[in-house]
């Protein structure tokens, strides 16, 4: 199933592009009383939950599940029976009775698979973060308004009652203008945990299972040198993009949305510290970063950290004066909204709770994507893919400032972040952090990224470092899984 030729995989392409382009916006989808057949593409952890949904929900029917590693699609099916499966997902996407598709692939693929299923006439829930660079971003962006798609993207928080009304209670005045937004991912990602990549002496043996030249699909075909395949390529360039862009593209979602019209395009610049501190394997992405984007009139930050608050310790660490380890703080002038999955409260600036938004973690996001599929309106949509483009690509900017950073001492650090306040704030608590981890910052550097400026009309850098920062922007990629410049 994998042979298929380039030419025939973009001859196949420009054929169904056309014919959805000519063909009214509905035509692919059922009457309100008939099932939406869905399929599923990738079928590990978060793809068995796209099928769990999928199955369950009325008016929809899981048709088909398509996976480079057929073992998986195969136990998808055992308790699926009817449905198809497919390991190629360009044949998954000629089959014509498919109306619409998830995606839970690792994020090399997310850009590509969106692309040629808007051309093919599917609509697409597609899994965070969006893309694996800015400029494909843009490019699932222009697909889905191009072939009139319904394209939702995974940040179920988005239909969370809490965020929604606490971020209207805040935007109206209540309690003062926003001073900041802070993101943060303290998750567990050291010894023993998921987050550790275990390298190998030579190539792993892969299953007959596995396909590996479609598993790598748009990324550098490279040898395994890990034990594990699966979930590990989150902390690997080539097919993932770090904690940011994993827990923590949920968390910049909500931080980017707290600061309102603000924060609708890319922020004008991005500076970042960070490291892998505190492991020894063979991850690339860093466990412990900040990110300092420099919105008007109010900044955002992310943090992230994997390791315990202490070395020998099984607790991860919270935002000073909150319980927030996985969620964001908004520091307004009378007060700030500190919120974790489910809501949160309002706490005046002596820490007394004022109001509280509660109003679960976003259960209804599958629901929301098949009210969109129906209506065919994109504003029903809460996440609209433009949305988690936008989200996602600030966590591509912080990436892209730690890589083309380098290690400096605590004192050149200080001096670098010198007058920014709230960088230094993150920057001083980071430091303790590592140090009641054991790692000293005078000894293991942290690695400081420039402040990168960025034009938010053209998705790229400009100024100094541009020509290198934007070598991140987008990737080379492997024929013929190419992203194109003309969708």
């Amino acid at each position: 199933m994998s042979k298929l030729s380039r030419r025939d995989f973009i001859k196949s392409s420009m054929i169904a592009g056309a014919t959805m382009a000519m063909a009214a916006p509905f035509s692919k989808v059922r009457g309100a009383n008939n099932d939406i057949r869905m399929a599923v593409v990738g079928t590990g952890s978060q793809g068995g939950g796209h099928c769990r949904q999928w199955s369950r929900m009325e008016g929809v029917r899981l048709a088909a599940v398509c996976d480079a590693d057929l073992s998986r699609a195969e136990r998808i099916k055992k308790s699926n029976p009817d449905i198809k499966i497919y390991q190629d997902v360009r044949e998954l996407l000629d089959d014509k009775s498919i109306d619409a598709i998830s995606s839970a692939t690792p994020n090399h693929w997310h850009s590509l698979v969106t692309v040629l299923a808007c051309k093919a006439g599917k609509d697409v829930y597609i899994e965070k973060p969006v893309s694996h660079e800015i400029w494909e971003g843009r490019k699932m962006v222009e697909a889905a308004r191009k072939y009139n798609r319904i394209v939702q993207t995974g940040t179920q928080k988005r239909s969370s009652m809490a965020h929604k009304e606490a971020f209207e209670w805040i935007h109206a005045g209540n309690i003062g203008a926003i001073k900041w937004s802070r993101g943060f991912c303290y998750k567990y990602r050291g010894p023993g945990s998921r987050g550790i990549v275990n390298g190998t002496n030579g190539p792993t043996q892969l299953p007959g299972s596995i396909d590996y030249n479609l598993w790598c699909g748009p990324a550098d075909m490279v040898p395994l040198h890990r034990e594990q395949l699966h979930y590990k390529w989150h902390w690997v360039w080539n097919t993932g993009n770090g904690d940011i862009g994993n827990q923590g593209i949920h968390e910049m979602d909500l931080a980017r949305w707290a600061l309102g019209d603000s924060a609708k395009e890319l922020a004008p610049a991005v500076c970042s510290i960070g490291g892998r501190f505190g492991v020894d394997d063979a991850g690339e992405t860093p466990n412990t970063l900040i990110s300092f984007f420099d919105y008007k009139p109010a900044p955002l930050i992310f943090e992230v950290r994997g390791l315990h608050t202490a070395k020998g310790a099984r607790r991860m660490d919270a935002y000073p004066g909150t319980s927030v380890d996985v969620g964001i703080v908004v520091q307004c002038e009378g007060g700030y909204w500190a919120a974790r999955d489910g809501g949160g409260w309002i706490f005046d600036n002596d820490g007394n709770r004022i109001k509280q938004f509660a109003g679960g973690g976003g259960g209804s996001h599958y629901q929301n994507f098949i009210d969109a599929v129906r209506s065919r309106k994109t504003e029903d949509l809460n996440a609209d893919i433009e949305k988690g483009h936008i989200s996602s690509a600030l966590c591509h900017m912080g990436n892209i400032s730690y890589r083309v950073g380098r290690q400096k001492s605590p004192e050149e650090i200080k001096e670098t972040i010198n007058g920014n306040k709230e960088m230094m704030d993150s920057y001083k608590r980071f430091q303790e952090h590592l140090w009641a981890n054991w790692v000293d910052l005078s000894v293991t550097n942290a690695t400081v990224g420039p402040m990168l400026t960025m034009d938010p009309k053209t998705e790229k850098f400009t100024g100094d470092w541009s020509e290198l920062a934007n070598m991140y922007v987008k990737r080379n990629y492997r024929e013929p899984f190419v992203v194109p410049e003309k969708v």
